[in-house]
């Protein structure tokens, strides 16, 4: 399943970029749709490395939990 996340993020991400990049050559303005998808992957990313770098901190320290 993780691989399938990641495989699915990387398409995303490339999508947007190669869209972005295209666009600033044609000197054109973004479509709505990219520039959403472009902030919302901005997000994800950000919100899933705040969350790890707790983690990391939280077991470093000792911390542990129990499922």
């Amino acid at each position: 399943m993780l691989e399938f996340a990641a495989l699915t993020y990387g398409v995303l991400a490339s999508f947007v970029l190669a869209s972005i990049s295209s666009n600033k050559r044609a000197n054109r303005e973004n479509p709505r749709v990219v520039t959403l998808c472009g902030w919302g992957l901005m997000a994800f990313s950000l919100t899933l490395s705040l969350l790890l770098s707790g983690w990391v901190v939280y077991t470093s320290i000792g911390g542990g939990f129990t499922l």
